[in-house]
């Protein structure tokens, strides 16, 4: 059994609306989560404490602008994510169980995510790299119950669609 608690974990959503040329694709960073791989029995099971995000900043032309948002712009993002989207104080944590389908280097991890009391099915696109796993997974959260954050009466909003991107030591 591998534990692996550190590397990086990324969460990309994507703008939308009218006024969305004014808002901002963004990148944040999970920095609690924990992953046990068994890699005899083939399975992933995961920990991840959403209120972790941290909001890294705004994404433009495929490229962090870690400058784009001042620091209450990111504490307003923060607090929207915890407290209006995902309602972390009833949900504080995800899980994910998976099997592992691995075609070395390429492979998959097909599972269930449960994501703010609610399950659905998740597949993970991996990779092993020099000693390190890396993917990503693409997730509409409208799967999980949870509608896209709006503001000033929709003009602004999110897309139902979550990238999440993972480099990780194989411990």
């Amino acid at each position: 059994m591998k534990r692996i608690t550190t590397g990086t974990i990324n969460v990309f959503t994507f703008k939308d609306g009218l006024l969305s040329a004014v808002a901002h694709d963004l990148r944040l960073t999970l920095d609690r989560f924990e992953l046990e791989v068994d890699p005899e029995a083939g399975t992933v099971t995961g920990r991840f404490w959403p209120a972790s995000a941290r909001v890294e900043g705004a994404m433009k032309n495929g490229q962090l602008d870690a400058g784009g948002l001042s620091d209450r712009e990111r504490r307003e993002i923060h607090d929207n994510l915890t407290d209006k989207i995902l309602k972390t104080d009833r949900n504080p944590e995800a899980r994910f169980q998976g099997r592992l389908a691995v075609d070395a280097p390429v492979g998959r991890v097909d599972g269930t995510l449960t994501l703010a009391g609610r399950d659905a099915p998740v597949t993970v696109t991996l990779r092993r790299e020099g000693g390190r796993y890396r993917g990503e997974a693409e997730l509409a959260p409208s799967r999980w119950g949870i509608s896209p954050f709006k503001a000033l009466m929709g003009a602004i909003k999110l897309q139902d669609r979550v990238r999440l991107t993972f480099d990780l030591p194989d411990a």
